[in-house]
């Protein structure tokens, strides 16, 4: 496709960052400050009771693509990013994802903005960026960014309550782990495009401060002066109280290195707020992954024989249900095959008795027995 004149190009910045960190704020922030979120949207619930403002065709799309690897959303795993590329460098879903982008593009405009919101976007981030420069599109990112024990004890209330211990420290260590895999999968996917990062603590104390600050380093721009204190609709959608779990390991039951990979991510990508491409930050971004890469290949070493148990157990338990489903099945045909055999003989014995009663007569009749 042929550029288009830099003021006629369609604007897209994709919001992005762990769940619960404010990701949902910031695009409805997004919507009301005049970029346009396609339609229709993912309904509000209980967990979000002020909306999503995710395009439920993006959400749906993202889920299909995931769920064919299988993975999460929050996924721990090292692995799981270059399963879902694979994934996702397939034609046909390449192709889906370039007619629906069409689309918006038409329907916004030349010039026009696209805010789409996502957290399991930087899964696929080339594919994404491919399909932009294919249909002439300036791509940006916007992440938000909360404290991991924010996010680990916000997932908590909302997914985790009445469970037991064991239950909860298996889902905060896994969410806290899929917290640093995903810091540096989503500063990788989103360093070779315009970005900003956006602390969710910020956008709660001072939205105007925040979105000035992304708008000039990712270039997408409002329908308000943001240098005003006038009244925006903004003012009525941020809530600060939304922001009530503290900034506390008291709560986070995990393992000591974890931790301490968690704090050194997030010290980095504090960093980047400020500046987007700091080399520091973006260096120990990947020593932290390096050493949870290790990390994790010492738990799967310890959890292997955990793990192989289970399977065996589980093999056990399905083999001794198939063979009582098995002897079910057996007596409950032995025992329909004796009906049918009692009915057979029944009959037998019905036929006979019918037999010598027409019998008889017939023979007393017989000329030579007269």
């Amino acid at each position: 496709m042929p550029e288009s004149a830099p003021d006629a190009r369609v604007r897209l910045i994709i919001a992005t960052g762990s769940g619960r960190s404010g990701t949902s704020t910031v695009a409805g922030t997004l919507k009301r400050l005049g970029l346009h979120v396609p339609q229709p949207e993912m309904p509000a619930d209980e967990s979000n009771p002020r909306g999503f403002y995710e395009p439920q065709w993006v959400v749906e799309f993202h889920k299909r693509l995931l769920n064919s690897i299988p993975a999460r959303t929050n996924d721990a795993r090292p692995r799981a990013a270059e399963q879902i590329r694979e994934a996702a460098a397939a034609p046909e879903v390449r192709e889906e994802l370039t007619t629906w982008l069409s689309e918006q593009v038409a329907e916004v405009g030349p010039g026009g903005q696209l805010a789409i919101k996502d957290p399991r976007t930087f899964w696929v981030n080339e594919l994404w960026s491919d399909v932009a420069d294919e249909l002439d599109i300036d791509l940006s990112y916007l992440t938000m960014l909360r404290h991991p024990a924010q996010v680990v004890q916000s997932r908590e209330t909302h997914y985790l309550t009445n469970q037991t211990d064991e239950f909860r420290r298996t889902r905060q260590t896994a969410n806290l782990a899929g917290w640093v895999n995903a810091a540096y999968e989503t500063e990788v996917a989103t360093r070779p495009r315009p970005r900003a990062f956006v602390r969710y603590a910020d956008l709660l104390a001072d939205w105007r401060g925040a979105m000035i600050q992304a708008a000039a380093q990712t270039g997408i721009t409002y329908n308000a002066d943001l240098t005003s204190t006038d009244h925006h609709p903004v003012d009525d959608f941020i809530d600060v109280k939304l922001n009530r779990a503290q900034i506390t390991w008291d709560e986070v039951d995990t393992i000591p290195e974890l931790q301490e990979q968690a704090i050194a991510s997030w010290d980095a990508c504090d960093v980047l707020v400020d500046s987007p491409y700091d080399e520091g930050a973006i260096a120990t971004l990947a020593e932290m992954h390096e050493r949870y890469v290790v990390l994790h290949q010492y738990a799967e070493a310890i959890a292997l024989d955990h793990t192989n148990v289970s399977v065996a157990q589980e093999r056990r338990a399905v083999q001794a249900k198939l063979k009582a489903a098995h002897a079910e099945a057996t007596a409950d045909l032995k025992d329909r095959l004796n009906r049918r055999k009692r009915q057979v003989a029944k009959l037998e014995q019905q036929l006979s008795q019918a037999g010598g009663a027409d019998t008889a007569p017939t023979r007393s009749r017989l000329p030579w027995k007269r």
